[in-house]
């Protein structure tokens, strides 16, 4: 089938083809009942339940696709978002619009220099050479660094910062880390999730640039904003169930509100009489990283047939 004459129509959703955000990416789209399968070797995909093609870009270039409205919803890196704005200035008609965060993929833009050199602070590095790949987020760093003013990423006679810094900034597009092993550069700037890649490579840090996760992203004209919406709306609801649980328990109403201040729920706990006398039934949604401590606090307060529950999905505010 010719994929290409089949998307009008159809909202353009970008997503990452590789990478380390594709997969958690990919659960998240299945969460949010979008349906599609994607054919050996091609970067388009038909939704089946919805008028929405999937569109597979690298997450460097999902940005710039959203901003220049040629798709209407991507998900990518913050740290790409950022890159994009630092060498394309945002206007009235051009630039994205961040929907949510999405709450996978963290990581740090960082400053990076030999472990065992001398460099303890980036003001250092000014006047030598620093590989990376985000130029425009490295350019104006060090701009900001040296002074140099830098509005848009254009200095003030509207052209790149590049030639008014001293420091000499270089692009590579991958292994970035090996760049001053190799004696490429006296520092870097580059993603940093763990750390354990830039350990092994003799390197750390001496400054974080920008913290980042996986965001949502829309133009700001999508050809469909009710389905933005839809969209929009599952996903939050499938970040809600991932992140939360359903603690259900039994405790006597005397005992009522020391319970419910330790589950004190989203909006507030539902309660229920039971059949025995001054009981009740509580059901509250819990953040799943406290709810081993909330078990703990009931049980020390009275509560007893504590239950946990997953939640498949959500619709919560």
């Amino acid at each position: 089938m010719d994929l290409v004459n089949h998307l009008e129509g159809r909202l353009l959703f970008a997503v990452p083809k590789k990478g380390r955000l594709q997969q958690a990416t990919l659960d998240l789209l299945s969460g949010s009942d979008i349906q599609f399968r994607r054919e050996t070797r091609l970067d388009i995909a038909l939704v089946k339940n919805h008028d929405i093609a999937l569109v597979f870009l690298p997450a460097a270039d999902i940005p710039t696709f959203v901003g220049e409205g040629r798709v209407d919803l991507g998900i990518t890196g913050r740290d790409q978002v950022a890159e994009y704005e630092a060498v394309s200035p945002v206007t009235a008609h051009s630039g994205v619009e961040e929907v949510m965060d999405l709450g996978f993929g963290s990581c740090r833009l960082q400053v990076q220099v030999p472990e065992k050199g001398s460099m303890v602070n980036p003001e250092e590095l000014v006047g030598k050479n620093v590989v990376t790949s985000f130029i425009g987020l490295t350019e104006r760093y060090f701009a900001r660094l040296e002074g140099v003013p830098a509005p848009n990423g254009l200095n003030v006679h509207g052209s790149s910062i590049k030639n008014d810094l001293a420091t000499t900034i270089k692009f590579i597009g991958g292994s970035v880390e090996a760049a001053c092993a190799l004696g490429v550069a006296d520092g870097i700037v580059d993603l940093v999730e763990s750390g354990e890649t830039m350990k092994a490579a003799g390197l750390r840090p001496i400054d974080t640039v920008l913290e980042s996760t996986a965001v949502l992203i829309k133009s700001k004209h999508p050809s469909n904003q009710k389905l933005v919406d839809l969209i929009a709306s599952r996903i939050s609801g499938v970040i809600a169930a991932q992140r939360f649980v359903l603690c259900q328990y039994n405790v006597p109403r005397s005992l009522l509100d020391t319970a419910t201040k330790i589950t004190p729920g989203k909006r507030a706990p539902t309660i229920t009489a039971l059949d025995e006398k001054d009981w009740v039934a509580v059901s509250s949604m819990v953040e799943k990283k406290y709810i081993a401590k909330a078990m703990d606090d009931l049980t020390e307060v009275g509560a007893t047939d504590i239950l946990v529950l997953s939640l498949a999905n959500s619709r919560t505010k």
